[in-house]
């Protein structure tokens, strides 16, 4: 609401970038309903004085250009503003607003990360079965590949050759990404949406690019599950940040136990809670306990052997696919154990000093 020309071009520019349609007043609107119904509510400071008297209600914000003006915070008391913002300092901040306000954003998807404590740990196995079994349970579920050099997690998919983008298309993306657009592009597989590294050419994901990536695919809900590499760049450690839960993949042998232990004490300078998977067969002397012990991480439980896994795959069964088998089964408990626990992701925080 304004009629302020500058101020409205700016606005304008800003939903276009959220990927929102403003309705545009000049005051409130006049049918029935229009300013309570609205997701939100954004009135510039010329405007302020023809909505008092409007119903009181949630995500009014009084927008304006004046980084000086002394009354700005009288006029936000009596619109019943929640905010004030001065532009341009807040438009990335209003941008993120206006999109959550368009798609609808609820609670943030429960993000889970993999990685190994050696090459060949069976990460984008289990990765790719906690996804399967995550959708097969009616969560909505996105599976995100960052790791660059495992040759496309979609080939455990058996989507190598489905439609839709890969990583190279998305590898340089700065700003934000809205999240039923990202959703949209990417390939459906098994009843969940895949993100997966390409084959051709090697591609460096920017810390930028996964920051944009996963706060999309977390807006939408439901689960995100993360395949990572081992070796920790300023892009993984991004999405480590991001992270709510991961799980280390630990062989059970020495010598993987010793490669663990430094792979941890990385994901750790990052992550909060991190958690061991340990996988057998073991050495002789060695259990699941206590790979737990020595790696020096809560167990979740031990990752099962299943026969035929490579069988099953060439036939189009994807890992997790068989539901009676014990990888399955594993994953099912595992997102029990995580729901029982009440396990929640952060919420998003305002602008420092915005609040009115």
């Amino acid at each position: 609401m304004t009629e302020d020309v500058e101020l409205l071009d700016d606005l304008l520019r800003l939903c276009a970038a959220a990927g929102a349609e403003p309705e545009v007043h000049h005051g409130p609107p006049g049918r029935r309903g229009g300013w309570e119904r609205a997701p939100m509510v954004l009135v510039g400071d010329d405007a302020a004085a023809r909505c008092r008297g409007a119903g009181r209600r949630k995500g009014v914000m009084l927008v304006g250009r004046d980084q000086d003006d002394p009354d700005v915070w009288r006029r936000a008391v009596e619109i019943g503003a929640e905010y004030v913002l001065r532009l341009p300092d807040s438009e990335g901040w209003l941008v993120d607003q206006i999109a959550n306000a368009a798609e609808g954003v609820g609670r943030p998807a429960l993000t889970v990360g993999v990685l190994g404590g050696r090459g060949g740990s069976g990460t984008s196995t289990l990765a790719c079965a906690l996804a399967v079994s995550a959708a097969r349970s009616g969560r909505r579920t996105m599976l995100i590949d960052a790791d660059p050099l495992g040759g496309g997690i979609d080939v455990l998919l058996g989507g190598e050759r489905a439609e839709g983008m890969r990583w190279p298309d998305f590898a340089q993306s700065k700003g934000r990404l809205g999240g039923g657009a990202l959703e949209d592009s990417l390939p459906a597989l098994h009843g969940l949406r895949v993100l997966s590294c390409g084959r051709d050419d090697e591609v460096v994901i920017q810390p930028q690019a996964m920051r944009a990536v996963l706060a999309a695919a977390r807006r939408l809900g439901g689960v995100v599950v993360v395949d990572l590499p081992r070796r920790v760049d300023e892009g993984v450690a991004e999405a480590l940040a991001q992270l709510d839960l991961g799980l280390l993949v630990v062989p059970g042998e020495l010598r993987a136990v010793a490669a663990a232990k430094r792979v941890a004490a990385t994901a750790r300078m990052v992550l909060d809670d991190l958690r061991v998977v340990p996988r057998g067969p073991y050495t002789s002397g060695l259990d699941g306990q206590w790979v737990a012990r020595a790696v020096g991480l809560p167990l979740v439980g031990e990752l099962p052997l299943e026969s035929g896994l490579l069988v099953s795959q060439d036939e189009g069964s994807p890992p997790g696919g068989s539901v009676r088998g014990p990888l399955a089964r594993f994953c099912s408990a595992f997102w029990e154990q995580v729901a029982a626990a009440g396990d929640t992701s952060p919420m998003s925080r305002p602008p420092e000093g915005g609040r009115a």
